[in-house]
């Protein structure tokens, strides 16, 4: 407890913590912004997987 108090009266130990609450900060930022890219690359890998299904269902059924 004694630690506590003694961090909270610290100057240092506040700018320790305003950084560590930026890297947590920038941490979600990159996760959430990870995952939107994500979708967005499984979503066009699936439009490219459709587009070439449906041109070798077109080659094979003009063969």
């Amino acid at each position: 407890m004694r630690f506590l108090s003694r961090l909270a009266q610290d100057i240092e130990g506040a700018t320790a913590i305003e950084y560590a609450l930026i890297a947590v900060f920038i941490g979600i930022a990159l996760i959430v912004s990870m995952q939107s890219l994500g979708n967005a690359l499984s979503n066009n890998f699936a439009l490219v997987a459709n587009a070439e299904n449906n041109a070798n269902a077109t080659a094979a059924g003009s063969a």
